[in-house]
């Protein structure tokens, strides 16, 4: 990212007025797309809210901020006209003890009930306090004859993130699903305050472990917009290599869970090996299975350790294999009759919510930052035709990952013939001011869909971090897909969405 100025504070508007301008910008054939609301503690008691939004006709976000004044922390939901900020304001609730009025259900998402002069607050110094979970049973809402609820999780069989689902059904279909995410909260917006970009890097890495290079290039491009500053070429390349070889593996492991279910298992050890053999290759090239530590403010670290023939020998052999056990599987009736139809995701639906990666690219919501807002070697490298269906079952979610592995491997290719033209004394990354002040955000498109991070420094600290992963923005949608579905095709519909509870419970 080259910005050619330092971002300014944009002004702030009355509650009341914020909320107007929200909605009418989100509305109309140039509605700009609603990518989350967030809180930012004051010291006074006060919170300041800030709506980010992206409107089609510019690659800049919209910020929009209010105040909302100490003992006045209220303001008319969005939600009743904005569904897509449901979670956002539960949220708000949460952290803050804002009180969105109207809120549809004002429930608990990241912590139990407390009182607000107990909320932690991000934003200022307030230490949270120690709290107990909340275990108490989720009221049941569906009633008739015959009707139960099915408890599943948060501890689950296999590796498989603490989430709780409450199943409420008449014995096979499924008409109602809670969620409670609490168990995987870890404070994460607390921990960022007063770290250096540096620093903070470090913990974006580990605020949604499936995809560390996203979160470290939202984290980093929203330090490099606030300082102005223009990463060097030779670093643009070598992060969108760990973020190919990143999107490689998360798109494989959904397979992995999806044959899984489906009781295949030789297609299951086979999806198993090739995403272990993509970790391994990372791990060769940088040293961390996961390209930790390799993305850093100002640029990278390190050139792959491999060298460029090497390197695209390796991707071509596994390039093959994968496509090869991929068009098996999708060739095998038994497995297309698990996702043919299975979780439908309306398209109208994706559209209004804006629902993000995989999800909506299979419902006809085609959004990706590396399209629509390009960073790094993305603007100068080859995407080819962005993934759309329309079908929005998980037969589709599934065709898109297997098109964007297809994507990820020619940009590889194209990214190591660059890499391999480089000159020698190539700069890896520029200083990041150490006084750096200002707020701004920061995106990237994981294999999840797009991650956004909105950060304000102050003389070189991180003074608010509000990190928003994809499967945070599109879980919600999780409620909608069952209208037509039994129990048995949860654990289809749950690994096509294939979302991180961790990315959710920030």
């Amino acid at each position: 990212m080259t910005p050619s100025h330092h971002p300014t504070a944009p002004a702030l508007l009355e509650p009341a007025d914020w909320r107007q301008q929200v909605l009418t910008r989100v509305s109309g054939e140039s509605a700009a797309r609603f990518a989350g609301v967030f809180g930012s503690g004051e010291e006074n008691g006060g919170v300041r809210l800030a709506a980010i939004l992206f409107p089609p006709e510019t690659e800049d976000p919209l910020i929009l901020q209010a105040l909302l004044r100490p003992g006045a922390l209220a303001y008319p939901s969005l939600s009743t006209e904005l569904p897509a900020a449901l979670w956002y304001e539960r949220v708000l609730h949460d952290l803050f003890g804002i009180t969105p009025t109207g809120h549809p259900r004002l429930d608990p998402l990241l912590l139990p009930p407390q009182d607000s002069e107990h909320a932690p607050l991000p934003g200022t110094g307030r230490r949270p306090r120690p709290f107990d979970p909340d275990e108490s049973a989720l009221p049941q809402v569906l009633t008739g004859p015959g009707v139960f609820t099915i408890t599943h999780g948060p501890v689950r069989s296999g590796v498989t993130e603490s989430v709780e689902y409450l199943v409420e059904t008449p014995g096979e279909s499924i008409p109602r699903i809670q969620i409670r995410v609490f168990h995987k909260h870890r404070g994460v917006s607390k921990r960022f305050e007063q770290l250096t970009p540096q620093d903070g890097t470090l913990v974006a890495e580990r605020v949604e472990g499936i995809a560390c290079v996203a979160h470290a290039l939202a984290f980093c491009h929203a330090v490099e917009r606030c300082a102005g500053l223009a990463v060097p070429w030779a670093a643009c390349l070598v992060r969108v290599l760990y973020a190919e070889l990143e999107r490689i593996a998360n798109h494989l492991d959904g397979m992995i869970k999806l044959t899984d279910a489906a009781g295949l298992a030789v297609a299951t050890a086979r999806f198993a090996l090739h995403k272990e053999r993509i970790l391994r290759l990372t791990g060769h090239l940088c040293g961390s299975r996961f390209a930790r530590s390799t993305v850093v403010p100002g640029g990278v670290t390190s050139l792959p350790a491999l060298a460029p023939p090497v390197l695209n020998h390796e991707l071509a052999q596994l390039h093959q294999a994968i496509m090869n056990d991929w068009r098996a599987a999708m060739d095998t009736p038994s497995f297309l009759d698990r996702l043919r139809g299975t979780g439908h995701l309306v398209p109208d639906l994706a559209r209004a919510h804006g629902a993000l990666g995989p999800i909506g690219k299979a419902s006809g919501c085609a959004s990706d930052a590396r399209y629509e807002r390009p960073y790094d070697a993305y603007t100068a490298l080859g995407l080819g035709p962005l993934p759309n269906h329309a079908e929005g079952d998980a037969m589709a979610r599934t065709h898109v990952r297997g098109t964007e592995i297809g994507h990820s491997f020619r940009l590889l290719t194209q990214t190591i013939d660059e890499l391999s033209n480089l000159h020698e004394d190539e700069p890896l990354r520029v200083p990041v001011p150490e006084d750096l002040t200002g707020e701004t955000a920061g995106w990237a498109e994981a294999p999840q869909g797009e991650v956004l991070y909105l950060l304000r420094f102050d003389q070189g600290r991180v003074t608010r971090c509000a990190p928003r992963s994809a499967s945070f923005h599109n879980l919600v949608l999780f409620h909608e897909v069952f209208a037509t579905d039994i129990l048995t095709d949860f654990p289809f519909i749950e690994a096509s969405f294939g979302l991180s509870i961790a990315g959710v419970a920030i």
